[in-house]
């Protein structure tokens, strides 16, 4: 395949990826990608792994990170951050406060679903392969623990998309915030997924457009620097008025496949290489 080959949205079992960092950078180096960024939840911890494997195989890794945040109305958000300074003493101080806000949302849920008499908790997560537990490694728990088929499942009304699920949130930071300390770090904050942005609009259509626009704009204010136009959920329509957006703004274009397997040649492409 001729052309710049990357894929800027990449989760590892440092999160609630399948794979550890230096598989992925290792099959990237095979399929011939010329630069992959490791864009962990919440956590750096497998960047530097990550850094060394791509200086072993020779494959140009871009140390980063997703921050899921909101705005000033409570528009749920995430922020890619991209060449951070891992080391960054700001960063690592608002990295712990994100970790500690997981920690009680988790508490709070595992309590929740034991009263509803679903005998799980956190050492079923930390058994596997990850650390780090967010509701999708739970939602696969139950799986693993019969409860349901499929972890979609857990989604529905019933389980984690119940009322008394539903109600115990995690506290996010501030758009703005995540963005300056990614700055601070030396990054460039990027929203990530537009489209899977909710409460401005059906996805997609005219008023969701406009709304995002808004939601945009106001991050530029604050320091935003790119937009993720191509990704798996958008199609090339919603990409194209991405793109739109992001030229707008004079904001970067990005393209990543958000992918969270245990193969990574599956993951999806979504933008031509040029």
């Amino acid at each position: 395949m001729n052309g710049y080959k990357v894929d800027y949205h990449i989760h590892t079992t440092s999160s609630d990826g399948n794979m550890r960092p230096v598989e992925i950078v290792k099959q990237a180096k095979d399929l011939e990608y010329d630069s992959i960024a490791i864009t962990d939840h919440d956590n750096v911890d497998g960047v530097q792994e990550a850094l060394l494997a791509g200086e072993a195989v020779g494959l140009k890794v871009v140390p980063g990170i997703e921050i899921a945040a909101e705005t000033e109305a409570a528009v749920g958000l995430h922020i890619l951050g991209y060449n951070i300074d891992i080391e960054n003493h700001e960063l690592k101080e608002f990295l712990k406060e994100l970790i500690e806000n997981r920690k009680r949302r988790n508490t709070a849920l595992f309590s929740t679903l034991q009263e509803m008499g679903y005998d799980i908790s956190e050492e079923d997560i930390k058994v596997g392969k990850n650390s780090f537990i967010s509701r999708q490694l739970i939602a696969g728990a139950l799986v693993g623990k019969g409860y349901i088929e499929n972890a979609k499942d857990a989604f529905g009304g019933n389980i984690l998309g119940s009322p008394q699920c539903r109600k115990i949130r995690k506290a996010k930071p501030q758009a703005g915030a995540a963005i300056e300390v990614i700055r601070r770090a030396g990054g460039i904050p990027v929203l990530a997924h537009p489209i899977q942005t909710r409460g401005i609009g059906r996805p997609g259509s005219e008023a969701f457009f406009k709304n995002m626009e808004k939601i945009v704009k106001q991050l530029k204010l604050q320091g935003l620097g790119g937009l993720e136009c191509y990704h798996p959920d958008q199609n090339e329509e919603q990409s194209k008025r991405f793109v739109e957006i992001a030229e707008k703004y004079h904001l970067h274009i990005t393209r990543g496949s958000d992918f969270h397997g245990d193969d990574f040649s599956k993951a999806e492409e979504t933008a031509e290489y040029r």
